[in-house]
């Protein structure tokens, strides 16, 4: 279980195929901060998702992790490139202030960075949801974790599957999103000087996106809750001769 409250920026200095059906390893550095306590076997949230540490060496700030088909069919690391920086967090430890919501580091889809707008030293992001079904567990004033920052939900639009956040600006210094690509329309033969060309939209860059796990609890048992209810009610019925 995480926080979301992003504890530090590492980098990836190898990704190793293991095999198309095996996944990738890959090895982080810069990561000396977090890895002061660190075991064999911890866990460790990248951009959102729960890795298992599988060899690290503390004094040259280095730790390795193993990503499964499922990760990378789920989030967006499959495309990392080394050199990229991504947002780590350790497990919450139980002594710690509960700062954020509560993280599984399960990511449920990605999301695209559809655009960003300055508003005080503020930036307000609009994302595009990947997988419209997940809307329902968006909630305006709700949590979500976007590549596993804890981040207030401002607006939810269902009918453009779309939702927004605001990001202070220590939030900016401290975690990955500022360094990402948003979407814009560009020309089709990507000229400079194009003029009167017909033009596309270029997607941004991706997120990873897990929704509050309370309301996947919530609405993911809803449909077993009335089940029961209904058969609770027709045994209580027919033990009343009704």
């Amino acid at each position: 279980m995480f926080t979301g409250l992003i504890e530090h920026l590492s980098r990836i200095s190898t990704i190793t195929p293991v095999s198309a059906e095996e996944g990738f390893t890959f090895t982080l550095d810069q990561a000396g901060p977090i890895l002061g306590d660190c075991s064999i076997g911890d866990s460790i949230c990248i951009n959102g998702a729960c890795l298992t540490v599988t060899s690290f060496d503390a004094a040259l700030g280095t730790f390795t992790v193993g990503l499964a088909p499922e990760t990378l069919d789920r989030t967006n690391l499959g495309r990392a490139k080394v050199g990229d920086y991504v947002n780590c967090e350790r497990a919450m430890a139980g002594h710690t202030r509960f700062g954020g919501h509560m993280v599984q580091g399960h990511v449920d889809t990605t999301a695209t960075i559809d655009s960003v707008t300055p508003d005080g030293n503020s930036l307000r992001y609009i994302f595009k949801l990947s997988n419209p079904s997940l809307l329902p567990y968006l909630v305006e004033k709700g949590y979500v974790a976007i590549d596993g920052a804890s981040l207030t939900l401002t607006v939810v639009d269902d009918k453009e599957a779309k939702f927004g956040i605001m990001l202070i600006a220590h939030s900016q210094e401290k975690l990955t999103l500022t360094k990402k690509k948003v979407g814009n329309v560009r020309c089709a033969e990507e000229a400079p000087l194009c003029v009167g060309m017909s033009s596309r939209y270029q997607p941004g860059d991706t997120v990873n996106i897990e929704v509050d796990c309370v309301g996947k609890y919530v609405l993911g048992s809803a449909d077993r809750i009335e089940s029961l209810v209904e058969r609770i009610v027709e045994r209580k019925l027919k033990e009343k001769g009704l």
